[in-house]
């Protein structure tokens, strides 16, 4: 028997947004509700009646004004946009807690307010089309969502509500500033107060919660796994990689055939070792070092040969791609690839066979480099170093290995000093570390150091990154260059560069921003002058906002932060694609393949873009959990801070001893009424004149830590000395 056809009827939301863009695209003409039916083929009866009452609907709410009875116009306040023919602009909604949203837009001008009564079911970081509204005077004051053009997300984490005749789910999330309503049908066994997944299915016209239904139980609130779990959740993460993708990786066969290394230059007789964090257990880098006769040192950059492992369009390679990174929280790394694969067959574990895509390079006692070859090859690593067993040899210049590991030092620090007086500028972002008890409790914070054992790989890693991109890219005729992915770094914006250089001033910085050359020896050298101060951390995070963000592309503008014109990620393929693509790509043209298809892998260098800011996300909401959870035994404690940050909302603070930040809300300033001065990164009293200003030292006592929100409030207490 056939399906029976239903009339189709257009969605009331849809109706008022093809109104109001009728309107908006005729802002001085005035129409009957015949003429906008007819624009909009409309002719049955039911759909033509509920055009008439939205109508009247947005004149009500000023959207419209009846100009005459039955005939309709846009409200003059609403007017166009520029001199286009677009009355609306297109942009991400960034939502407050409140509901109020601010439209983040590429056009000119300050971000557009939308009040909660105007965002039209719009959430957090969808985007949307907006009408402005204007003032009197011309100026935009705030806008209305008419259209959402792309939701950003429709999973949620949340806790489960449950009630006899109905469940909602309170978001994890301050932005999200809505609950979801869940039919009993649809709780998939979740009880009362679980934290759980859930992903929005609909959003009725009159409701004022949209609906969904429970994905996945993810347990108890407050039980470390469940929290983190949470939060790759929150984030879209799979928490577990799929069966089609397990059952592909085991199928790759960890044996190495005497053909497979008869086509390999074979390092297995060259001293070989790895250089990794205690903790580490997929090591996808190595450093070979060999004497030669002329009295150079050949120095091999061994990576691990992912790409012979992990073919193109396998499931394994399909996931690893979407997935696009690994991700590092605070207590546990989430693979891009497979346990058996990141930890197993492609990791290069010490006295094993192992198969590389290697950089190799002679050097003189100078660090210049003589040769330079790249190719697939087998290696054996002699020794697994930790950082700190490879700083105790350096420091004591004894140990396992001592000579080679010295050498490697002495060449690594040539480089790193050439790369210096070249341009580079020396970023050393703070890293926040916690030590846990078996259930992941933090007992204590500290910041992870970096010595001479980092910077030596570091600097042999930039090595084959930079010269891998500069033999593929650098071309005497631009048109011999063929595809390639590139890591890239744009230069800073100027209005940026000129209010981080006024605020450093103002703390008594000096900075000199004239040229390319003295904004990076200005950048040096207040990197170098804040160095163990209580506001390093707090300034060089602003430093770093104030630059560009590297990405990937097709397109190669060259590294400004490493001033290098060739730059690319191929160290380190078991944690991220993009170096998988490189290998992939290298390998193909030094077997003399035509170039890739730029769109394709432009569309793949965006993907993996996206995914590296939101696993860095995710990773930062980890922490951000760890110093909510270390500090709610310590409530009503006193501790030394710095103010890393001010807003209308009140006042950031950072713990000195332990990089904790929290606010200062404005309500807990009770001895005046404060007011933002932008200009001056401050806040100041209206009466006293009283100033809490960025950088300065203050007293603060913890007030709250709420885990659920993942936030620490402080109050500031006077009169202490500090």
């Amino acid at each position: 028997m056939g399906r029976k056809k239903h009339k189709q009827t257009n969605s009331p939301n849809k109706l008022v947004n093809d109104i109001l863009r009728i309107f908006a695209d005729n802002p001085g003409q005035s129409f009957n509700y015949k003429q906008v039916a007819s624009k909009l083929s409309i002719s049955d009866a039911g759909n033509r009646s509920l055009l008439n009452v939205l109508l009247t609907n947005l004149v009500n709410k000023d959207s419209l004004r009846e100009v005459k009875k039955g005939k309709y116009q846009l409200n003059p306040a609403l007017v166009k946009f520029h001199a286009s023919t677009k009355s609306y602009i297109t942009g991400i909604l960034d939502m407050k807690a409140s509901g109020t949203a601010y439209l983040i837009s590429d056009e000119p001008g300050e971000d557009i307010q939308i009040s909660p009564n105007n965002t039209n079911r719009a959430l957090n970081g969808d985007k949307v089309k907006v009408i402005v509204i204007f003032n009197k005077k011309g100026k935009r004051t705030e806008g209305e969502v008419v259209e959402i053009i792309e939701r950003a997300k429709t999973k949620y984490v949340g806790i489960l509500q449950l009630s006899p005749k109905y469940a909602f789910i309170v978001p994890d999330s301050s932005n999200m500033p809505v609950d979801i309503f869940v039919p009993k049908e649809k709780l998939n066994g979740a009880k009362d107060g679980e934290k759980v997944l859930a992903e929005i299915t609909d959003w009725p016209e009159n409701a004022k919660n949209p609906y969904g239904n429970i994905l996945h139980v993810l347990g108890k609130p407050g039980d470390n796994n469940v929290e983190m779990n949470s939060i790759l959740a929150d984030f879209g993460f799979p928490l577990s990689f799929p069966k089609e993708v397990i059952r592909d990786s085991e199928r790759i066969p960890d044996k190495i055939s005497a053909k497979e290394i008869k086509s390999r230059r074979d390092f297995r007789e060259a001293v070989t070792f790895t250089i990794d964090p205690e903790d580490a257990k997929d090591f996808d880098d190595a450093l070979s070092i060999t004497w030669l006769a002329n009295g150079n040192y050949e120095v091999g950059v061994h990576i691990a040969d992912v790409s012979h492992y992990v073919k193109p369009d396998s499931p394994t390679d399909i996931e690893a791609f979407q997935r696009g990174t690994s991700i590092y929280l605070v207590d546990r790394v989430i693979p891009m690839l497979p346990e058996r694969l990141s930890n197993g067959v492609c990791s290069l574990s010490p006295n094993t066979d192992k198969l590389c895509f290697s950089a190799v390079f002679e050097l003189n006692e100078k660090a210049q480099i003589m040769n330079e070859w790249f190719g697939k090859t087998i290696i054996n690593s002699n020794r697994r170093f930790n950082y700190e067993e490879a700083q105790k040899i350096i420091e004591t210049g004894e140990g396992d290995y001592a000579k080679e590991v010295l050498k490697l030092h002495q060449l690594s620090s040539i480089l790193r000093d050439i790369r210096f007086k070249n341009g580079s500028i020396d970023f050393s972002t703070t890293e926040v570390k916690f030590k846990m008890d078996e259930n992941g409790k933090p007992l204590s914070v500290y910041i992870k150091e970096y010595k001479d054992s980092n910077k030596l790989i570091e600097d042999f890693m930039l090595l084959a990154n930079r010269k891998v991109a500069e033999f593929v890219g650098k071309k005497n005729n631009k048109a011999e260059a063929k595809t390639f992915v590139y890591r890239v770094h744009d230069e800073p914006n100027p209005e940026k560069l000129t209010t981080f250089s006024e605020f450093m001033t103002k703390l008594g910085y000096r900075m000199k921003i004239t040229s390319r050359k003295s904004t990076i020896d200005s950048f040096n050298n207040l990197l170098h002058d804040i160095s163990g101060k209580n506001e390093q951390n707090m300034i060089e995070n602003l430093a770093i906002r104030t630059m560009a963000k590297a990405y990937y592309s097709t397109d190669n503008i060259g590294h400004y932060g490493l001033t290098f014109d060739f730059y690319s990620h191929f160290t380190s393929p078991i944690r991220r694609y993009p170096d998988l693509m490189v290998h992939r790509l290298l390998f193909d043209y030094l077997n003399g393949q035509p170039s890739a298809n730029k769109e394709v892998y432009e569309e793949r260098c965006k993907h993996s873009s996206n995914m590296e800011k939101l696993a860095s996300d995710a990773e930062r909401a980890s922490v951000k959990y760890k110093q909510v959870e270390f500090l709610m035994d310590k409530v009503g404690q006193l501790f030394d801070g710095v103010i890393s940050g001010v807003s209308k909302w009140g006042i950031f603070v950072e713990i000195t001893e332990n990089k904790c930040e929290g606010m200062v809300s404005m309500r807990e300033l009770d001895d005046d009424y404060y007011y933002l001065d932008e200009e001056n990164y401050c806040v100041v009293g209206q009466r006293s004149g009283n100033k809490y200003k960025i950088g300065d030292k203050v007293k603060i006592v913890v007030k709250r830590a709420s885990l659920a929100k993942k936030q620490l409030d402080f109050a500031i207490v006077d009169g202490v000395e500090l």
